[in-house]
């Protein structure tokens, strides 16, 4: 398989023979990794089921995590799904990247359309699945939003969007979404929103994908699915908690595969996961992080806010130059636009996260406003 170099190797190739200015602190803007410590009482529940690591987990998922995730879907989106509709994963990544292959396998001329730019998982999950992509181009012109071209999705079996977004962190309200969906049922493509930015809005709570399915009248979801993860919200990428949710048909032959797959949580990361997804309180302590820092980007960078995530996608005149200035000259590594998008999509813009506190947040960014002037 001819797997495309990963941006932050791109990135490390492109700054390697640049040697930073020594007289500033290294900061990084480029992960989407919160730089907040995971809330306590997640430590205590993954402490105190230690011992559990003498047994094999279920790759289903305990039921003690089946009812936090339902718990949490019910309280943050009012949705009342059944077991069968959702199964719990190893964060989000094995699960974009694994579903694509497991749902086009049979299927002799695959077809698989996603955002551009985009979450590279996405790119390797088609090469995997031998299918012919169709990108859906995020510009300015379209505010960075998937713009529908019914000839080309009618051709496609498998559409991923990602909203709110990475790179871009351009938001889908309902009513778009509810369009989504009717073209999903009308050409019988399976849809598939990565939402693991859907709570870290900076205003009013952003309704999933699922929401708008049911406004649409499929209360079955038939041919749709989420996926979301703790990392973002919880500040706790490293539990690898996640999960897909929607049409149980499909889950229940997904399901089927994962027991091949491999890919079961720890039972002691399961229990502490289980604690993260049940408590909504300490999401907003991120999420008033967050605010803080967008705050702090309108004050120095003049930018308005994005509805939801930490990242910032910046205009400058060329992405490679200036990510190789601001590293030579402030000690700051962003990431350019181009190595997250293909065929020119993401040129002329970096992205920035950000996952610091407010201090730190205010240095790189006034750093930035430097380099910009």
């Amino acid at each position: 398989m001819n797997f495309k170099t990963y941006p932050f190797e791109k990135l490390n190739s492109l700054l390697q023979n640049i040697r930073p200015n020594p007289n500033l602190e290294p900061l990084s803007l480029t992960i989407g990794e919160p730089q907040f410590d995971t809330p306590q009482f997640i430590l205590d529940e993954l402490n105190s089921r230690a011992y559990l690591l003498n047994k094999y987990p279920k790759s289903s998922g305990e039921p003690i995590l089946r009812k936090a995730i339902l718990s949490y879907l019910k309280n943050r989106f009012n949705l009342n799904l059944k077991n069968s509709q959702i199964i719990p994963t190893f964060g989000t990544r094995e699960v974009l990247f694994n579903f694509p292959q497991f749902l086009l396998h049979s299927i002799e001329n695959p077809v698989m359309a996603f955002t551009n730019p985009f979450y590279q998982i996405y790119e390797g999950a088609s090469i995997a699945s031998r299918a012919k992509v169709i990108y859906l181009n995020l510009t300015p012109e379209n505010s960075f939003k998937p713009q529908i071209d019914r000839d080309k999705l009618s051709k496609a079996h498998l559409v991923i969007i990602n909203t709110p977004n990475n790179p871009t962190s351009s938001v889908m309200l309902i009513d778009e979404l509810k369009r989504w969906v009717e073209l999903a049922l009308k050409y019988n493509f399976i849809l598939l929103n990565d939402e693991c930015y859907i709570d870290l809005y900076l205003d009013k709570p952003i309704s999933s994908l699922l929401n708008a399915t049911i406004e649409v009248g499929n209360s079955s979801f038939k041919n749709i699915l989420v996926v979301n993860s703790i990392s973002k919200r919880s500040s706790a990428p490293g539990l690898r908690s996640g999960f897909i949710a929607g049409d149980e048909n499909i889950l229940k032959e997904y399901m089927r595969y994962r027991t091949y797959v491999g890919c079961a949580s720890p039972l002691p990361l399961q229990y502490a996961s289980a604690k993260a997804w049940a408590d909504q309180s300490h999401t907003e302590i991120f999420r008033e992080k967050y605010i803080k820092n967008f705050k702090i980007a309108q004050e120095i960078l003049n930018i308005n806010p994005p509805l939801a995530t930490f990242y910032i996608w910046l205009k400058v005149d060329n992405d490679i130059e200036f990510t190789e200035r601001v590293y030579r000259d402030y000690n700051l590594k962003v990431i350019p636009g181009s190595f997250l998008g293909r065929d020119g999509e993401g040129k002329g813009f970096v992205r920035l996260a950000l996952v610091y506190d407010e201090s730190r947040t205010r240095e790189a960014l006034n750093r930035l406003r430097e380099a910009l002037t």
